[in-house]
C-alpha cells in the first residue's frame, strides 16, 4: 500500500488526551521528511481549533493551522455565509470558534441549531430548548455523529446519540458537518486539491473514520488503539486494513516510496 497524501484522526490515533500517542509524533515527522502531505480530521467538538492545534504542538506533533480541519470550522463559515443566528448545544471549550457569531433574542429567532459534544451542558432543559427551536423551522447542524470515545482508558458518550435524539423528537434530519460525512471527506479533499484516489485515512472509528473515508474513495486503515474493538475488524470495508498502532499504519504506506518520493 502506497498514499498520495494522508488523512489522520486524532483522538486514539495521535493523540490520548493531552499526550502523543507511541509513535504518533515520529509518524508525522517521517510523512513530512518523504514529502506526503497530510492533514487532521477530527470530531473533537470539546477545544476550538486553537486550543487543539496548541495541544498538539505541545504534544511535539508537526501540525500547521491548515493541516487541522474541524466541523466547527465548516459549520461557523456555513452559518456566516448565511448571516445565521444559531443556538449553540456545545462544549465550552468549543465557544471561541463562534464568538462573533449572532446570539438569538427578542428581536431574532433562532434558525440553526448546532449541536456538538456538549458534556455536561446536555441537561434536559438544554435539549428542550433546542427541540423546541427545531420545531418552530430551525435547521439542526450536526459537528459529530461519533457515538462515544475513549480518553485516558476510559469511554465518553458523543454527540452523536444526542443528534438521534433531537432528530427522533423534532422529526428532522441533521446536516451532518462531520465525520462520516461526505461532505467533512470533500472539505478536506479541496484544501489538498487532490482527487480521492491515493489518499489514506487512518482512524480508530471503524464507522466515522475507515467507512465514512471509503465511501468516498479513499482508503483506509484501522488501528487497534483507542476505540477500537475486536469486532470492528468484521466491519471494515474492503479495501480497508488493519495496523496495530499509527506507527505501523504509516510503515505500511512508506514500504513502497522510494527516496524521492516516487513509487517503484
Amino acid at each position: 500500500m502506497s498514499a498520495t497524501a494522508v488523512f489522520f484522526d486524532i483522538g486514539g490515533v495521535l493523540l490520548d488526551g493531552e499526550h502523543a500517542m507511541p509513535g504518533a509524533v515520529e509518524s508525522l515527522q517521517r510523512l513530512r521528511g518523504a514529502g506526503v502531505p497530510y492533514l487532521l480530521l477530527t470530531n473533537t467538538t470539546r477545544r476550538s481549533h486553537a486550543e487543539l492545534l496548541q495541544t498538539l504542538q505541545r504534544a511535539g506533533m508537526p501540525v500547521s493551522p491548515e493541516q487541522l480541519l474541524t466541523p466547527a470550522q465548516l459549520a461557523r463559515a456555513q452559518l456566516m455565509a448565511q448571516r445565521a443566528c444559531p443556538l449553540l448545544l456545545i462544549h465550552p471549550g468549543l465557544q471561541a470558534d463562534f464568538d462573533d457569531l449572532p446570539q438569538p433574542d427578542a428581536n431574532r429567532a433562532i434558525d440553526n441549531v448546532v449541536i456538538g459534544d456538549a458534556a455536561d451542558a446536555f441537561t434536559y432543559a438544554h435539549l428542550n430548548t433546542a427541540f423546541r427551536a427545531l420545531m418552530a423551522g430551525a435547521d439542526l447542524l450536526s459537528l459529530s455523529d461519533s457515538r462515544y470515545f475513549r480518553q485516558a482508558g476510559a469511554l465518553y458518550l458523543d454527540a452523536g446519540p444526542y443528534v438521534r435524539l433531537l432528530e427522533e423528537a423534532a422529526g428532522v434530519k441533521a446536516v451532518s458537518l462531520g465525520k462520516p460525512s461526505p461532505l467533512f471527506y470533500q472539505r478536506a479533499l479541496d484544501r489538498l486539491g487532490l482527487p480521492a484516489a491515493g489518499i489514506t485515512m487512518i482512524g480508530d472509528d471503524v464507522v466515522g473514520d475507515i467507512q465514512g473515508a471509503c465511501s468516498i474513495g479513499l482508503a483506509g486503515i484501522l488501528v487497534q488503539t483507542g476505540k477500537f474493538r475486536p469486532q470492528d475488524s468484521a466491519a471494515l470495508p474492503a479495501g480497508a486494513t488493519l495496523a496495530t498502532d499509527v506507527a505501523e499504519a504509516v510503515d505500511s504506506l512508506l514500504a513502497t516510496r522510494t527516496p524521492n518520493g516516487a513509487h517503484p
